[in-house]
């Protein structure tokens, strides 16, 4: 069988005529189209999964619906439906992007399948390129592998000679080294070459007479030129012609100041500094020598300068020239740097740094700042205003320049006379006739300092801008532009505060302040030079200048520097430096502000109320005198209307008193001052403090004047502190304003009530240990008021009782609490007070208002009410002087009407208590003393436990229980009244007497009253009158009344009846007993007619009487008595047996009635 190429079976052999196998066996595996695309790469790049973005989207969805439903229902319809309809549009619009992805994700697989194999052809592509890219590198690389031509030339040399015959000479001593010298050759070139130099140097070559400081060693020459540079020089050969070269060079600087940077420039430069400084050297040492070197074939070199006749070079002095203006220019650009430095450390917006394009001139320019610019709305000022207000942006200008000198004689000139002896006689011997090629050049570093005309707004004298040359000269020992600059802007600045001193010293507006000796002082300290300006007492501001900005800086030195005021002066600053020149009108309202703080942080310190405007007008602040240049109100606490001005003046401040009325008519409600009065200081806090009239300022037109200031005081009396207001000084002033102006309330309403008065010393508060406590430093020096008690007590009740002297004495005026007036009256007769507040102390304090000193006989009368304690003493003393008298009359009565029982229980100015009869008691109080009706009376009836005297009158017959209540409750209304007839004794008098008169009647209807109550009868007892008293039956058509006659006598009548109509003899009661009347109240009132019909007669009444009396005399009752029509008249004494004997048949009568009836 034929052997196959590509398989089994030959290409064309076809075994079987139905089945042709091409290029392999019939039984290979054929790839199908699947297996194929699963040999693709898979490419994802960009593509993500459809379900991906349908979960998001449907999460999203529900997310901002599970948001809506939460927060729509706090929403207006209105909201809800606009928050659902766009909600709706950007959903939808959502919905329609997926629903259009989806319908082109149907052919994803078609797609994913077309990267697949583009993906796929692009590796194939890939691998063909590296096949190219391989075999044109192993062609490229097989190229330079093939073998040189073989050198037969250097083969047959190398074979007959041994050696190279042909080799270049470069390549020789390229590869073998040289033969070294030793170190006896070397050392005998090197001292041949010094030789050399130093026969050259001392024969024929000109040396600079500042280089002439120079030394040789190690084959060179050393030129030493002081502050400059040392270099070294040295020669090509010994020959006449052979020309000098640099070596190198040194220059001979130190910087000073701050090292940063410094390193960028070294002394011995290197690098590139120091081949360009070579090759300028070298150049201008071979100025007129030929060059070294031939040119090349076909150049022609360009000319070379050539030497006139007569001239001899000078390569010495070219080089000195050169290297001198490296050193000096290196300087300045070290100046320059450490400039530009500052700069970048802060100083970039106050500083500008210049230089020359030929970098031999800088020019630094300090103190620079903006024009101020125009805030939007701001009125722009006229062009006179610009002018006058224009301040120069730059305080001045510091310029340092490279500069020639020529040469002087005398005493200006550059060399010493030595030297120039020594330089003319190296000129002679070395040139003879001729003379050098080249001159030496002077240069140096000049420091100039122009300070800009009208910097700060202010003028400097030319004798302040004078500055010593050694500040302004630079030291190459010491490079150090910061403090160069500095020095001048200290110059300047000493300028400055020289002028703003001679301005506050010697200024019109000024010097009244700050004119006495020490109050502005020159300092000169480390930092900077300033002024020490004293504002006042202890207060010291520092005025100075930074020295970065240029701008005016104000710093406290006192006690508050600490305390806020740091904000306060960097605005004070801050607004000054927009107009400089206006610091001595900023000192004085700084000075103003502070001494107002001062004395504000006093007043607060002692709690008080200040302000330091009010709304006054010009015209009512010009009285407080021309020289007023602040004002401080202190408003007194109790009153309100008054204030305690501080005058801050130019030389202390002065105090006044002042009075306000407020213009309830005008717009602004405007404040006038009613009244004035200067306060003296000196006399107040002193000891020997008096009360005179004040000498205070000449009063303005229309200006009232108190009367007794007891401040008199010049407004410009300077003071040995000048404005050191201690806290004790102004509490004293704040008190004795308050002293004064309650004193003067208290005048007023003696004026208004015609009241004369005195001032008398006060040695004591009103004498009583109860105020011992209210004390004041100045209680001594206050005065009190004394008045007649004549005159103030004049129809007054009771005003024989008081001494004829009464004191009126202000309290609490020194402190916080409100005022107070105290009147001391000393009583004529003393009725010491008794009573549980009475015992046991000598003082007694009834009401919160008096005060009893019991030994001394002084009521003290307290009012809390300034404006109206003339009132209240009167109210008070109404009260007070009718309980004296009440007192006093009812400790008479039982041995002046022989009323043994009566006796005064309490007593203690304000209630009186006594009993009137055995146990039973009245306690009488008086109110409402200023009333137009007269005042009245406040009584209070009780009992007390009956003491062991046998003498008081016996009222309770013994049948009945005792009980506590007085039954004279029930006429305390109709008592009341008789105390305000007639005269109060006598009134009294009638008062008790009708008590101790109606008791037994008063005492028998409560006894009658009680036992029907506990009988169960239906009975009820009340008074008609003081002197008029029913008894009313069940059926209330049957009345008893008993009523209070003449004499102590009692007539019991039917209540039917009254006093004054007929009975049935036609003839009135009245006439019938000519002895009849009423008690000592008032005439009661006829009976109406209402009332008359609705009582009736009792039945049989007469004969009830007349069984009334026989059993009342079958007990054995004592006394007088008598029957009559309609009743029976009886003494006091017997009313009670008879009274009850009568009330109990007119009872059984009417009960027996009554049953027949029914």
């Amino acid at each position: 069988m034929e052997q196959a190429v590509n398989g089994l079976v030959v290409n064309g052999t076809i075994p079987h005529a139905t089945t042709a196998m091409t290029n392999g066996d019939s039984s290979m595996h054929e790839p199908t189209p699947d297996e194929l695309e699963k040999e693709l790469p898979v490419v994802m790049d960009g593509q993500i999964p459809l379900g991906e973005l349908i979960s998001r989207l449907v999460q999203t969805m529900y997310a901002e619906l599970t948001e809506m439903a939460e927060t729509m229902p706090h929403m207006s319809d209105a909201a809800r439906k606009r928050r659902v309809a766009d909600w709706v549009v950007t959903i939808k619009r959502q919905v329609v992007k997926l629903y259009a992805i989806a319908k082109w994700s149907r052919d994803a697989s078609v797609v994913q399948k077309a990267m697949n194999i583009t993906a796929f052809l692009m590796d194939q592509n890939r691998q063909f390129e590296e096949a190219v890219m391989g075999l044109k590198y192993g062609r490229d690389s097989l190229d330079p592998a093939r073998l040189r031509n073989h050198d037969l030339l250097t083969s047959l040399d190398v074979l007959t000679t041994g050696t190279y015959r042909r080799l270049p000479a470069c390549i020789k001593e390229l590869i073998i080294p040289p033969t070294p010298l030793s170190d006896e050759e070397v050392a005998k070139t090197l001292a041949d070459v010094e030789d050399a130099m130093r026969f050259r140097l001392r024969t024929s070559e000109i040396v600079p007479w500042e280089m002439s400081q120079y030394r040789i060693a190690d084959g060179r020459v050393f030129f030493t030129a002081p502050k400059l540079f040392e270099a070294s020089l040295c020669l090509r050969g010994a020959g006449k012609k052979d020309g000098w070269f640099f070596v190198n060079v040194e220059f001979l600087f130190k910087v000073g100041g701050d090292q940063t940077g410094m390193q960028e420039f070294p002394r011995m430069p290197t690098g590139a500094l120091k081949r360009n400084i070579t090759d300028e050297a070298d150049a201008r040492l071979s100025f007129y020598l030929p060059p070294d070197e031939p040119p090349p074939p076909d150049v022609e070199p360009p000319p070379r300068p050539q030497l006139p006749e007569g001239v001899v070079d000078a390569p010495l002095v070219r080089v000195f020239n050169f290297l001198q203006m490296m050193s000096l220019s290196y300087q300045l650009e070290i100046l320059w740097y450490q400039a530009e430095r500052m700069r970048s450390l802060g100083w970039a917006d106050f500083l500008t740094v210049e230089m020359t394009n030929n970098r031999q001139r800088l020019v630094v320019s300090y103190w620079v700042h903006k024009p101020p610019t125009t805030q939007p709305g701001q009125p722009v000022p006229s062009q006179a205003q610009q002018v006058r207000n224009r301040v120069p942006q730059l305080g001045g200008k510091l310029s340092i320049s490279i500069v020639q000198v020529k040469e002087k004689a005398g005493k200006k000139a550059l060399r010493s006379p030595k030297a120039r002896i020594l330089a003319e006689l190296q000129e002679r011997s070395k040139l003879e006739h001729a003379r050098p090629s080249d001159e030496v050049e002077h240069l140096r570093l000049e420091v100039q300092w122009e300070a800009e005309n009208g910097a700060l707004g202010v003028t400097i004298g030319p004798e302040d801008m004078l500055i010593p040359p050694e500040e302004l000269r630079i030291d190459s020992e010491d490079l150090d532009f910061e403090s160069l600059l500095r020095r001048v802007i200290r110059r300047h600045t000493e300028g400055i505060m020289k002028f703003f001193q001679m301005q506050l010293t010697r200024g019109a507006m000024t010097r009244n302040v700050f004119g006495a000796p020490g109050e502005v002082a020159f300092l000169t300290n480390e930092s900077a030079p300033s002024l020490r300006v004293h504002l006042c007492a202890d207060e010291v501001v520092i005025v100075t200048v930074d020295p970065r900005t240029g701008r005016l800086i104000l710093r406290d030195t006192g006690d508050l520097a600490a305390a806020g005021r740091g904000p306060r002066f960097a605005a004070i600053s801050d607004r000054l430096n927009e107009t400089p020149w206006r610091l001595p009108e900023a000192l004085l309202r700084l000075r103003l502000t502070t001494i107002t703080d001062l004395a504000e942080q006093k007043v607060q310190y002692l709690g008080l109320q200040s302000f330091r405007e009010r709304n006054f007008a010009q015209e009512e602040l010009a009285k407080l005198g021309p020289d007023a240049r602040g004002k401080l109100y202190i408003q007194l606490a109790n009153f309100p209307n008054h204030y305690l001005v501080l005058v801050i003046t130019d030389n202390d401040y002065r105090y006044a008193l002042i009075n306000v009325k407020v213009q309830r008519d005008t717009m602004y409600n405007n404040m006038i001052m009613e009244d004035i009065g200067w306060l003296n200081v000196r006399r107040i806090h002193g000891d020997d403090f008096a009360v005179e009239a004040g000498v205070g300022p000449e009063p303005v037109a229309g200006q009232k004047r108190k009367r007794d200031d007891g401040v008199g005081a010049a407004p410009g009396e300077p003071y040995p502190s000048s404005f050191r207001l201690e806290t004790k000084v102004l509490r004293e002033l704040y008190a004795y304003c308050c002293a004064r102006v309650a004193y003067t309330k208290v005048e007023q309403q003696f004026k208004l009530r015609g009241i004369p008065y005195t001032h008398v010393n006060s040695t004591s508060h009103a004498g009583t240990p109860e105020l011992a406590h209210i004390q004041s430093s100045l209680a001594r020096s206050i005065p009190a008021l004394c008045v007649l008690s004549s005159d103030i007590l004049s129809g007054a009740p009771a005003a024989e009782a008081a001494m004829p002297n009464i004191r009126v004495i202000p309290l609490n005026w020194w402190s916080n609490d409100q005022a107070k007036v105290v009147t001391c009256v000393k009583l004529k007769y003393v009725q010491q007070p008794i009573g549980k507040r009475a015992s046991g102390t000598t003082v007694i304090r009834p009401s919160k208002r008096i005060i009893y000193d019991t030994r001394e006989a002084i009521v003290s009368f307290l009012s809390d009410d300034v404006d109206k304690c003339v009132d209240e003493f009167l109210e008070e003393w109404a009260r007070v002087s009718k309980m004296v008298v009440i007192a006093r009359e009812i400790a008479q009565m039982s041995t002046k009407y022989l009323w043994t029982d009566v006796r005064l229980l309490s007593f203690d100015l304000q209630t009186v208590e006594f009993a009137y009869a055995a146990d039973y008691t009245l306690s009488l109080t008086c109110t409402d003393q200023l009333a137009s009706s007269g005042g009245s009376y406040h009584l209070r009836f009780g009992r007390i436990e009956p003491d062991e005297d046998h003498n008081t009158m016996q009222v309770d017959d013994g049948t009945m229980p005792r009980s506590t209540h007085n039954p004279h409750e029930d006429v305390e209304p109709y008592m009341r009244s008789l105390l305000r007839n007639g005269r109060l004794s006598s009134a009294l008098h009638r008062l008790v007497g009708l008590l101790r008169e109606t008791l037994p009647i008063v005492a028998e209807l409560e006894d009658i009253r009680v036992s029907a109550a506990r009988s169960g009868a239906c009975v009820d007892t009340f008074a008609k009158s003081a002197g008029w008293f029913r008894i009313l039956y069940g059926d209330l058509r049957h009345a008893l009344d008993f009523r209070l006659m003449a004499g102590a006598r009692v007539v019991i009548l039917d209540g039917s009846h009254s006093l004054f109509d007929d009975a049935a003899d036609n003839m009135p009661l009245s006439r019938r007993l000519p002895s009849l009347s009423t008690s000592a109240s008032a005439k009661p009132p006829a009976l109406s007619r209402e009332e008359s019909v609705a009582l009736q007669p009792i039945p049989d009444f007469p004969a009830l009487v007349q069984e009334a009396i026989k059993a009342a005399v079958a007990r054995g009752v004592s006394g007088q008595f008598a029957p009559i029509d309609v009743g029976v008249i009886c003494d006091v004494a017997a009313v009670r047996v008879v009274g009850r004997m009568l009330y109990q048949k007119v009872f059984e009568k009417l009960g027996a009635t009554a049953g027949s009836n029914t």
